[in-house]
């Protein structure tokens, strides 16, 4: 029996503890886990280049992939920003151990400290999401300071659990690709580069494509798909649109899973994942995929079934 046949209380009850438990297993491997207000240190002024961060961070699913660098000798470099955001910023690192032929990219996403950020939508995402000691949840609630720098934290953590797992199903036979979580330290996530390694040109996101009837159609089943594992994982986008949506070699990758939202535990998530379905279906057929084949209404349903609420 898979996971998927099981009701989602019972699939909870299973395996790994989810993004929203009180003590993620990601995070009890006695790695540090406080936001840390600069994770790399100052860069060398004269190369720009930072030790790797990897020794004490938190890494993401193991077998790590072949073209990840692990080695302690590696060194960080700078590359430029590949994005901006209200809440954090994401900047293309190369990755390398020198004087080898031993390098990746990787995009380094960091959320932005509490004095910068702009989580003006943050309550509705946090409901169903918990943190053990009271005096944290009553900073939270009451946005101070400190508390927005946890509710930072707990961003970034929801983000990398959430790859992490959906990184483990989509090696499987299940079909999703998101960017490997190579490791989180503090408020900032490293992931996988999803581009093109020689030049560093990030892959573009599917708002920027104009795809003919052929790759709409293909497209969009790779979507249903997509959000049909994410169900059965129990989970909604939360903030789905062609916007963090990226297309790479023909496959469609899945990104910025800050806000991902517990359907089952947080009272709007079926309204969050109403909203995925129709923000993504109104672009497919403003593109001129046929209303005969989108159908919000009825994919909303059946993606509440997989994850065992209707």
């Amino acid at each position: 029996m898979r996971d998927h046949d099981l009701p989602a209380l019972e699939r909870r009850s299973r395996g790994k503890s989810r993004f929203d438990d009180d003590e993620p297993q990601f995070l009890k491997r006695g790695r540090p886990t406080e936001p840390l207000a600069d994770p790399d240190g100052d860069p060398d002024p004269a190369t720009g280049e930072r030790w790797s961060s990897w020794d004490d961070a938190v890494h993401g699913p193991a077998p790590h992939p072949q073209w990840l660098v692990t080695e302690l000798a590696a060194k960080d470099t700078e590359l430029g920003v590949l994005k901006t955001g209200k809440e954090a910023d994401v900047h293309l690192v190369r990755r390398a151990v020198p004087d080898t032929d031993r390098s990746c990219l990787l995009a380094v996403k960091r959320y932005r400290d509490a004095e910068h950020r702009l989580f003006h939508r943050d309550a509705g995402y946090l409901e169903g999401r918990r943190v053990r000691r009271s005096r944290e949840n009553r900073a939270m609630a009451g946005r101070t300071a400190f508390g927005r720098q946890m509710i930072a934290g707990q961003w970034a953590a929801a983000e990398f659990a959430a790859l992490a797992r959906l990184w483990e199903i989509g090696a499987g036979h299940d079909r999703i690709a998101v960017p490997y979580p190579v490791q989180l330290r503090g408020t900032e996530l490293m992931l996988e580069f999803v581009g093109d390694a020689e030049s560093g040109l990030a892959a573009p996101r599917l708002a920027q494509l104009r795809p003919g009837p052929a790759e709409l159609r293909d497209l969009w089943g790779q979507l249903v798909e997509a959000l049909r594992v994410l169900a059965r994982a129990g989970y909604a986008h939360g903030d789905l649109s062609p916007y963090n949506l990226l297309v790479h070699s023909g496959r469609l990758v899945v990104i910025d899973l800050p806000q991902v939202v517990d359907v089952v535990a947080n009272p709007q998530g079926p309204e969050f994942l109403a909203r995925d379905v129709r923000v993504v279906s109104a672009w497919f057929v403003a593109r001129g995929l046929g209303t005969e084949q989108v159908d919000p209404g009825a994919l909303t349903g059946e993606l509440l079934r997989e994850a065992g609420i209707r």
